[in-house]
């Protein structure tokens, strides 16, 4: 009797373990409270765990799934083009729409992942083509009127922090030398009579374009023309894209 007493009560028990169950958990809860776009702009990681995102569904469920990190790619720049803020739980995230400089990777990141890149082309161009029709004064180094070295030196300084020579000769000797078949834009191409005479200096802005300061000011101009005579192309920066 004590025995079947004992038996009945193991049973129960087993019976109530096998009925409860562990308390359901909500699931996060994401909302989109703003998404804006930006002016397209240069972005770095600033570590190699800052993770890249998925974001998909409706505005007031929104699912955002981790699908790869930035350090899984070179440490190159990522164009920052919209910036969204999301309520998950409760609590707003920031963050950032990005894509890889050659667009084949994109996807959400947290703002405070990435910083703001001072060496990109993007960054460059943009200062550079500010000043476009701004005067030419021979020894003039900015903001407003240049020569054709104080034009490169001002771009470079303001755009990437990168302080070049003063003189078009002093650049051209400064730095790596490349040739006219890998020049990439946001290099220096220089005109003369030989490599030892170097006059002129613009920004190469691809296409076979650059932008400098001449006599008729700051243009954007052909480079491969009959009054000018290129004679080499250097890289003070390796610059993103």
């Amino acid at each position: 009797m004590k025995q079947r007493l004992i038996a009945s009560l193991i049973a129960a028990l087993g019976l109530g373990v096998a009925m409860w169950q562990a308390p359901a958990v909500s699931a996060s809860t994401n909302r989109v409270v703003s998404s804006t776009n930006q002016s397209k702009t240069g972005y770095l990681r600033k570590k190699s765990s800052t993770a890249l995102y998925k974001m998909s569904g409706a505005k007031n469920n929104t699912k955002i799934k981790k699908v790869s990190k930035l350090g899984n790619y070179s440490n190159t720049t990522w164009f920052v083009t919209k910036k969204r803020s999301v309520k998950t739980n409760g609590a707003t995230k920031k963050y950032y729409y990005v894509k890889k400089s050659n667009q084949n990777v994109k996807g959400w990141v947290r703002t405070n992942g990435v910083k703001k890149s001072t060496k990109s082309y993007t960054n460059l161009y943009k200062v550079a083509k500010s000043k476009l029709g701004h005067r030419y004064v021979y020894g003039a180094t900015g903001p407003n009127v240049f020569d054709c070295s104080g034009f490169t030196k001002y771009i470079f300084k303001s755009a990437s922090k990168k302080s070049l020579p003063r003189t078009a000769q002093a650049q051209y000797n400064a730095y790596k030398k490349v040739s006219k078949r890998n020049v990439k834009k946001g290099d220096l191409v220089f005109f003369g009579n030989s490599k030892r005479s170097i006059s002129h200096v613009g920004i190469y802005a691809g296409g076979g374009k650059m932008i400098d300061a001449q006599n008729s000011g700051v243009k954007k101009e052909k480079i491969y023309v009959p009054w000018w005579h290129a004679v080499g192309y250097c890289r003070p920066v390796n610059l993103g894209a």
